[in-house]
């Protein structure tokens, strides 16, 4: 039951971070709060995956996860440089 009520709070908390990203005063700001819509999908896909008693989600959790360090780590590059690949 802790694990709905978890689900629920994460749940709570994506549009108040969704707002931040649309509302951000500057474009870092955005980043970051993308990284955090991407942290409380992959908890979610996480409690789900437990709840569920399915790796499928577990995969799908760690797939996501590493594409959003890599998409912040290359925007973070962009950023900071002008180019990511420089």
């Amino acid at each position: 039951m802790i694990f709905v009520y978890a689900m629920i709070a994460l749940g709570g908390v994506i549009p108040i971070v969704l707002y931040r990203f649309v509302r951000g005063p500057s474009v870092a700001d955005r980043v970051v709060a993308l990284e955090a819509v991407v942290s409380i999908v992959v908890a979610l896909l996480v409690l789900n995956s437990y709840f569920q008693a399915s790796a499928l989600y577990m995969d799908a959790a760690l797939v996501l996860s590493i594409f959003g360090f890599i998409s912040t780590v290359a925007m973070a590059k962009y950023l900071e440089r002008g180019d990511v690949f420089a």
